[in-house]
C-alpha cells in the first residue's frame, strides 16, 4: 500500500466517472419525456417570482422537487454507488420541508434589490441551460442534467431563486453544501464542471449579503 500522498482525488472515489454519468442517463430514460419539461420549470419559476403570489408557487414547486430528487434520484440510484449520499437524501427532505413552509408563509413583503434578483436571473438561467453542459463536454446528450430531475441544476437554480424571491436564511444551508459536495465530486472526477457548482455556492450568498434589501422570513 502507498504512502497517503500518492493517491489522486479520484482514487478516494468509489465510481468512476463513467458510472457517474450513466446515472443521470437512466433517470433521463426513466423519466422521458420529463428531461424536456425541466429547463421549462426553472425559467417559469424564476418569472413566477417577479410576483409576490408567484414566488409562493414558485416556492412549493421547488418543495416538491426537492423531495422527488432526494428520493428518486439520491435516495435510489446514486446513494448506491456513494455511501455518502444516503446522508444528503434526508437534507433534500428537509429543504423540500422548509421550503413548502416558506410557501405558505410568503416571501418578505419587500422586493430584494434588482441587482440582486438581477444575480438570481443568472443563476436560474444557468439552471436552466445545464443540459448543453453534456455536449459541450463531449457527453451525449442522454447523459445531461436537468432541472428537477438532477440535484445540481434543480441546487442552482433554487440559489437563484431565492435571490429573486428573497428567501429567508434557513432555506440556504442545504442547497449551499450540496453544491459544494458536488464541487468536490466533480473535482475529484477531473472535469472543469465542478468551477459550477463551487461558484454558485460561493457567489450566491455573496450576493444575498451584500444586497441584503428587507429582511427575509425563514
Amino acid at each position: 500500500m502507498g504512502e497517503w500522498w500518492t493517491y489522486s482525488p479520484e482514487d478516494f472515489l468509489m465510481f468512476s466517472p463513467r458510472v457517474y454519468w450513466r446515472m443521470f442517463a437512466l433517470t433521463n430514460g426513466a423519466l422521458w419525456p420529463l428531461p424536456l419539461v425541466g429547463p421549462a420549470l426553472a425559467l417559469a419559476a424564476g418569472l413566477l417570482c417577479l410576483r409576490a403570489r408567484g414566488a409562493r408557487v414558485a416556492l412549493a414547486m421547488l418543495a416538491a422537487l426537492w423531495a422527488f430528487v432526494g428520493w428518486a434520484f439520491l435516495w435510489n440510484l446514486y446513494g448506491v454507488v456513494n455511501w455518502a449520499v444516503f446522508y444528503a437524501a434526508p437534507l433534500f427532505a428537509l429543504q423540500a420541508v422548509l421550503l413548502a413552509l416558506a410557501a405558505a408563509r410568503g416571501p418578505a413583503q419587500q422586493r430584494p434589490p434588482v441587482p440582486r434578483q438581477a444575480a438570481g436571473a443568472v443563476l436560474v438561467a444557468l439552471a436552466a441551460a445545464y443540459p448543453l453542459l453534456a455536449p459541450l463536454a463531449g457527453r451525449p446528450l442522454s447523459e445531461a442534467e436537468v432541472f428537477a430531475l438532477a440535484p445540481d441544476p434543480t441546487a442552482i437554480g433554487t440559489l437563484g431563486i431565492l435571490l429573486i424571491a428573497g428567501g429567508g436564511a434557513g432555506l440556504w444551508p442545504v442547497p449551499v453544501l450540496w453544491c459544494l459536495f458536488s464541487a468536490a465530486t466533480l473535482w475529484a472526477l477531473g472535469t472543469a464542471q465542478a468551477a459550477l457548482p463551487f461558484a454558485a455556492a460561493v457567489a450566491a450568498p455573496a450576493a444575498a449579503l451584500f444586497w441584503r434589501g428587507a429582511p427575509a422570513r425563514a
